[in-house]
């Protein structure tokens, strides 16, 4: 029993506390939307309330998990998250919605291969660099397979399109290389070269050319492409301090698109102030410095890298969502771990989570 309790109880509440946030701000921002499409203000509240149960069984069952067993599972968790990713794409079998094949349907429920490609990722790169730690630095066997196979990852996101999941893969590999000791002007000279793939992928869709222009002026075209980006920040300037209530926000009135996915943060930046929006910027500081302070404390290099990747995975998720609402960053599709409405990303953020909680058991 002891050994079952004695797990990193920061992250644990933390993680607790954006949790019950989140099903707040689903039930606030979806109720009316889901009455008119629905005829029921709470259909997506209930879908996510069954996400967060099965979340929150898989996060017990990780955490129980010995951390030996979880090296077995990278090689094999890739190879079946690639091949759904694929799956993804095939007429019949992946679901379009919005422009976007991205789902595919399982019993009733649209499951995003995308989330478990993040972790089984991670899985990946931390056998893979842990196994390779001596040769790190030899760019043929200690750089170039994980790019390789983080570019596979990414060009078959992009062919979806999915271009918030693939810029995070990218991110999420270069930082776990930079930590495992990869050579500095290896990274930078690929980059370099990825450079003008990048550059392409942004400006030949149309679409991906007007967010990048809004981005950087946003009031150029304040009733069009700026739309949504403007109604995020008046969402976040009538909150002032302390908001002006929970349920009373205007902007996610069919102002902001998919309030409760995309744009929750401008909600509770509405809903619960400035004091609202800090308070969910702290928890998720408190589980980043809790997954940092972990990968510190482990000796063994594959839970070391294993640490390190999730707790980089979940916080730039949460930090890019949070600089997309702001005006930061240009726009994407990302949702904010444990408190954005989708099964898909619930699930597999609470697994990471479970991971992370196992890592720590005894360490911290």
């Amino acid at each position: 029993m002891r050994d079952g309790l004695a797990v990193d109880k920061w992250m644990l509440l933390a993680v607790t506390g954006l949790l019950a946030l989140g099903m707040t701000m689903v039930l606030s921002t979806s109720y009316l939307y889901s009455q008119e499409r629905y005829a029921d203000g709470t259909f997506f509240f209930r879908k996510q309330l069954l996400a967060m149960g099965a979340g929150v069984v898989a996060l017990i069952a990780c955490s129980l998990v010995p951390t030996a067993l979880y090296r077995r599972f990278a090689y094999p968790l890739l190879a079946v998250s690639f091949i759904i990713l694929i799956l993804v794409l095939v007429p019949g079998i992946g679901v379009n919605r919005g422009g976007a094949r991205r789902w595919i349907m399982l019993a009733g429920f649209a499951f995003q291969p995308s989330e478990l490609a993040k972790v089984a990722i991670v899985f990946y790169l931390a056998h893979s660099m842990a196994k390779k730690e001596a040769t790190i630095r030899t760019f043929s066997i200690g750089v170039l397979p994980h790019l390789l196979v983080g570019g596979a990852f990414a060009g078959v996101l992009l062919l979806e399109p999915d271009f918030g999941t693939a810029l995070i893969l990218t991110m999420l590999l270069y930082l776990m290389l930079f930590v495992g000791g990869a050579r500095i002007h290896h990274l930078l000279a690929t980059g370099l070269m990825a450079l003008p793939v990048l550059v392409y992928v942004m400006t030949q869709a149309e679409y991906r050319l007007r967010r990048l222009m809004t981005f950087l002026d946003p009031w150029s075209d304040a009733s069009g492409s700026g739309f949504h980006v403007i109604q995020s920040l008046i969402a976040f300037g009538s909150g002032q301090v302390w908001g002006r209530g929970l349920g009373e926000s205007r902007q996610k009135l069919f102002y902001l698109p998919e309030a409760h996915t995309d744009f929750v943060y401008s909600v509770i930046g509405e809903e619960l102030g400035l004091l609202g929006a800090w308070t969910v910027l702290a928890l998720f500081g408190i589980i980043i410095m809790r997954g940092l302070r972990l990968t510190t404390k482990i000796e063994e290099p594959f839970d070391q890298y294993l640490a390190f990747g999730l707790t980089v995975l979940l916080g730039l998720q949460a930090l890019i969502h949070m600089g997309v609402v702001m005006g930061l960053m240009p726009t994407k599709g990302l949702v904010l771990p444990f408190i954005s409405y989708g099964g898909s990303a619930m699930v597999m953020n609470l697994v990471a989570t479970g991971i992370l909680l196992s890592l720590s058991r005894r360490r911290l």
